[in-house]
């Protein structure tokens, strides 16, 4: 399949309505080593983004997802609150960089726009995977998208086992000491919990998968 701006648009709906229907389930996630309010912030920052997104760009001629991704990575900056917001904000606004100039995107392209998003959160949080962070789902997915396409998958399989190892991720969290972020305060008390950012992570990038059939 061709990913266009419009795909691009279709994916970022479905990230919306999967966050507002998992809002709680974060929140209650957070609520355990953070401030519990991950899942409040991620669907009210993806509000914002649509209402943004639908404002600037007549949905019947979206741009191309370079653009598409800086407003994305602005708006997530002004409307979501504690880490996240910049974190992910920073994540898209390098993706948008990646694909600057792109009107449609080739699976590399997507691969390329991974990685930008993985070592922005990098820089921004100035953390590593292993910390009980998003990393620690985005990283795990980036490697495993590319050794999907090295081994000669295509897009649709690419982005499923990308999914798959973001989940495998997050869920690895659960046994890590926290050492970033507001659960590092906890200690070894945050042991034991789901990291809800690498929780959010997962989503997205299941959300994903729908465009890649």
């Amino acid at each position: 399949m061709v990913v266009d701006g419009a795909v691009t648009l279709a994916w970022l709906q479905r990230a919306a309505d999967a966050l507002r229907e998992k809002r709680d389930y974060l929140t209650e996630l957070d609520a355990a080593i953070g401030d519990a309010d991950h899942g409040t912030n991620m669907d009210r920052g993806f509000t914002a983004v649509m209402a943004k997104l639908h404002e600037l760009y007549p949905t019947d001629a979206p741009p191309e997802p370079s653009a598409m991704f800086r407003t994305v990575g602005a708006t997530l900056v002004s409307t979501v609150g504690g880490a996240a917001g910049p974190l992910y904000g920073t994540a898209f606004i390098r993706a948008g960089g990646a694909l600057a100039g792109k009107a449609t995107l080739e699976p590399g392209d997507i691969g390329a726009a991974l990685d930008a998003a993985l070592e922005g959160i990098k820089m921004r949080g100035r953390a590593t995977s292993g910390e009980k962070t998003m990393i620690d789902a985005l990283e795990p997915a980036v490697a495993a998208y590319k050794a999907s396409l090295a081994s000669g998958a295509d897009l649709g399989a690419a982005l499923r086992a990308a999914a798959d190892a973001a989940e495998e991720g997050m869920r690895a969290t659960i046994p890590m000491l926290a050492t970033k972020g507001r659960a590092s305060y906890l200690g070894e008390r945050s042991i034991g919990h789901q990291d809800p950012g690498a929780t959010s992570m997962a989503l997205l990038l299941r959300t994903m998968t729908s465009g890649g059939e």
